[in-house]
Protein backbone atom coordinates (compact mmCIF):
# COMPACT_ATOMS: atom_id res chain seq x y z
CA UNK A 1 0.00 0.00 0.00
CA UNK A 2 2.81 2.31 0.50
CA UNK A 3 3.21 2.60 -3.01
CA UNK A 4 -0.01 3.52 -3.64
CA UNK A 5 -0.41 6.34 -1.20
CA UNK A 6 1.55 8.31 1.32
CA UNK A 7 0.59 8.56 4.75
CA UNK A 8 2.73 10.37 7.20
CA UNK A 9 2.37 9.91 10.97
CA UNK A 10 1.29 13.65 10.95
CA UNK A 11 -2.44 12.58 8.85
CA UNK A 12 -3.17 11.05 12.08
CA UNK A 13 -5.16 11.93 14.76
CA UNK A 14 -7.93 11.60 17.28
CA UNK A 15 -10.59 14.30 16.82
CA UNK A 16 -13.69 15.39 18.74
CA UNK A 17 -16.71 16.37 15.89
CA UNK A 18 -20.52 16.84 16.02
CA UNK A 19 -21.23 16.28 12.48
CA UNK A 20 -20.73 14.83 9.20
CA UNK A 21 -19.79 18.77 8.25
CA UNK A 22 -17.11 19.50 11.16
CA UNK A 23 -15.85 15.95 9.93
CA UNK A 24 -14.67 17.00 6.66
CA UNK A 25 -13.70 20.56 7.88
CA UNK A 26 -11.37 19.22 10.40
CA UNK A 27 -10.05 16.73 7.73
CA UNK A 28 -9.27 18.78 5.02
CA UNK A 29 -7.63 21.23 7.72
CA UNK A 30 -5.67 17.88 8.44
CA UNK A 31 -4.72 17.47 4.80
CA UNK A 32 -3.43 21.70 4.59
CA UNK A 33 -1.65 21.24 7.44
CA UNK A 34 0.40 17.99 6.79
CA UNK A 35 0.79 18.24 3.27
CA UNK A 36 0.69 21.88 2.10
CA UNK A 37 -2.25 22.25 -0.09
CA UNK A 38 -4.94 24.62 0.27
CA UNK A 39 -7.73 23.82 2.57
CA UNK A 40 -10.31 25.67 0.89
CA UNK A 41 -9.53 23.59 -2.12
CA UNK A 42 -9.65 20.52 -0.34
CA UNK A 43 -12.95 21.35 1.66
CA UNK A 44 -14.61 21.89 -1.60
CA UNK A 45 -13.10 18.73 -3.67
CA UNK A 46 -14.28 16.93 -0.85
CA UNK A 47 -17.80 18.47 -0.54
CA UNK A 48 -18.22 18.10 -4.13
CA UNK A 49 -17.33 14.89 -4.00
CA UNK A 50 -19.90 14.15 -1.24
CA UNK A 51 -22.74 15.73 -3.18
CA UNK A 52 -22.30 12.39 -5.53
CA UNK A 53 -23.10 10.05 -2.93
CA UNK A 54 -21.98 9.20 1.05
CA UNK A 55 -18.33 8.32 1.33
CA UNK A 56 -19.75 6.49 3.88
CA UNK A 57 -18.26 3.13 3.54
CA UNK A 58 -20.38 1.64 6.50
CA UNK A 59 -19.34 -0.66 9.31
CA UNK A 60 -18.47 2.95 10.96
CA UNK A 61 -16.34 3.39 8.33
CA UNK A 62 -15.62 6.73 5.65
CA UNK A 63 -13.65 7.03 3.31
CA UNK A 64 -14.21 10.66 1.93
CA UNK A 65 -12.05 11.37 -1.31
CA UNK A 66 -11.36 13.73 -4.14
CA UNK A 67 -8.89 14.53 -7.17
CA UNK A 68 -7.44 17.88 -5.91
CA UNK A 69 -4.93 20.31 -7.43
CA UNK A 70 -1.33 20.53 -5.97
CA UNK A 71 -1.17 16.72 -5.31
CA UNK A 72 1.68 14.79 -7.31
CA UNK A 73 0.80 11.66 -5.61
CA UNK A 74 -2.29 9.94 -3.55
CA UNK A 75 -1.90 11.30 -0.18
CA UNK A 76 -3.98 10.09 2.68
CA UNK A 77 -4.86 11.16 6.13
CA UNK A 78 -6.68 8.89 9.14
CA UNK A 79 -8.97 10.36 11.71
CA UNK A 80 -10.57 8.45 14.81
CA UNK A 81 -13.44 10.21 16.06
CA UNK A 82 -13.98 10.30 20.21
CA UNK A 83 -17.58 9.44 19.32
CA UNK A 84 -19.07 8.12 15.92
CA UNK A 85 -20.75 10.42 13.81
CA UNK A 86 -23.98 10.09 12.00
CA UNK A 87 -22.64 10.44 8.18
CA UNK A 88 -25.44 9.20 5.75
CA UNK A 89 -23.09 6.18 5.44
CA UNK A 90 -25.01 3.00 3.48
CA UNK A 91 -25.75 0.97 5.97
CA UNK A 92 -26.75 4.10 8.47
CA UNK A 93 -24.38 3.73 10.66
CA UNK A 94 -22.52 6.38 12.49
CA UNK A 95 -18.78 6.23 11.59
CA UNK A 96 -15.88 6.47 14.13
CA UNK A 97 -12.98 6.10 11.75
CA UNK A 98 -12.74 8.55 8.83
CA UNK A 99 -9.88 7.69 6.10
CA UNK A 100 -9.36 10.42 3.51
CA UNK A 101 -7.38 10.25 0.83
CA UNK A 102 -6.80 13.14 -2.09
CA UNK A 103 -5.01 12.28 -5.39
CA UNK A 104 -3.85 14.19 -8.48
CA UNK A 105 -6.66 15.55 -10.91
CA UNK A 106 -5.62 13.47 -13.32
CA UNK A 107 -4.71 10.48 -11.44
CA UNK A 108 -7.62 7.81 -13.17
CA UNK A 109 -6.48 4.17 -12.08
CA UNK A 110 -4.11 5.60 -9.48
CA UNK A 111 -6.76 7.18 -8.05
CA UNK A 112 -8.69 3.74 -8.21
CA UNK A 113 -6.53 1.59 -6.73
CA UNK A 114 -5.23 3.34 -3.52
CA UNK A 115 -9.08 3.44 -2.81
CA UNK A 116 -9.34 -0.11 -3.18
CA UNK A 117 -6.51 -0.98 -0.75
CA UNK A 118 -7.75 1.62 1.99
CA UNK A 119 -11.32 0.05 0.95
CA UNK A 120 -9.43 -3.49 2.31
CA UNK A 121 -8.13 -2.56 4.80
CA UNK A 122 -11.28 -0.95 6.45
CA UNK A 123 -13.67 -4.08 5.66
CA UNK A 124 -11.00 -6.24 8.31
CA UNK A 125 -13.44 -5.88 11.32
CA UNK A 126 -9.97 -7.25 13.72
CA UNK A 127 -8.27 -3.80 12.01
CA UNK A 128 -11.57 -1.87 12.81
CA UNK A 129 -11.56 -3.03 16.53
CA UNK A 130 -7.58 -2.61 16.65
CA UNK A 131 -7.79 1.11 15.25
CA UNK A 132 -11.12 2.18 17.98
CA UNK A 133 -8.97 0.73 20.74
CA UNK A 134 -5.66 2.22 19.92
CA UNK A 135 -4.79 4.69 22.89
CA UNK A 136 -3.76 7.40 20.08
CA UNK A 137 -2.34 8.71 17.16
CA UNK A 138 0.74 7.04 17.34
CA UNK A 139 -0.71 3.63 17.92
CA UNK A 140 -3.20 4.08 15.21
CA UNK A 141 0.04 5.07 12.81
CA UNK A 142 1.96 1.79 13.87
CA UNK A 143 -1.39 -0.43 13.33
CA UNK A 144 -1.48 0.88 9.54
CA UNK A 145 2.12 0.99 8.70
CA UNK A 146 2.66 -2.61 10.19
CA UNK A 147 -0.39 -3.96 7.78
CA UNK A 148 1.43 -1.96 4.68
CA UNK A 149 4.89 -3.02 5.54
CA UNK A 150 3.13 -7.14 6.04
CA UNK A 151 1.19 -6.42 2.67
CA UNK A 152 4.56 -5.23 0.74
CA UNK A 153 6.58 -8.45 2.10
Amino acid sequence: MAALFTLLPEAVGAIRADSKSAILGLLADRFAAVYSLDRADVLAKIEQREKLGSTGFGRGVAIPHARVPGVSRPVAALLRLEAPVAFDSVDGRPVDIVFGLLSPEHAGATHLHALAAISRLMRDEEMHAALTAAPGPEAIYGLICNVIDRDAA
